[in-house]
């Protein structure tokens, strides 16, 4: 079994449809995202020197999962960057180790990529992240009506 993580730069097109439908019906829909808009985001989110960058993680060569460092995520919150986001694994590869695998080579990547000391991330685990050497910081009102009070956590690189 090949399993990569690698940058993801240019990539054909049903690559780029699985990754928007990812996220589409992840947070787009329910944010009133157009499946256009988000293909559109995935597409100029793709870039080799500057951010955001974009990773996914191959197995036999087919896209199972993602990530992002992006200088923005959390719009309330404008003062603190760089961000990890988007990190995914397709439903059918859940559970079987392949998230361990996006989140041990984040900090590699990110000290290679990144001029910055740390890395900000918000989510609503507790517990998942500290294995993978990130510390809670504290608890963030994103203003966001699905899910108001999350979990803001940083790595240092």
């Amino acid at each position: 079994m090949n399993i990569q993580v690698k940058q993801l730069i240019d990539i054909d097109d049903e690559t780029l449809d699985i990754m928007s439908n990812w996220m589409y019906n992840w947070w787009g829909k329910k944010n009133g995202y157009s499946y256009d808009g988000i293909k559109c985001y995935m597409k100029h989110s793709m870039q080799r020197d500057r951010l955001p960058y974009t990773y996914g993680l191959f197995v036999n060569n087919k896209i199972i999962g993602m990530f992002q460092l992006t200088l923005e995520d959390l719009n309330v919150r404008p003062d603190i960057y760089p961000w990890l986001c988007n990190l995914y694994i397709d439903e059918e590869y859940r559970n079987k180790g392949y998230g361990r695998i996006l989140l041990e080579s984040i900090k590699e990547i990110a000290k290679s990529k990144l001029d910055f000391n740390e890395l900000y991330l918000y989510t609503k685990h507790r517990g998942l992240y500290e294995k993978f050497g990130w510390k809670y910081i504290s608890d963030i009102d994103t203003f966001n009506e699905e899910s108001r009070i999350e979990k803001l956590y940083k790595l240092d690189l």
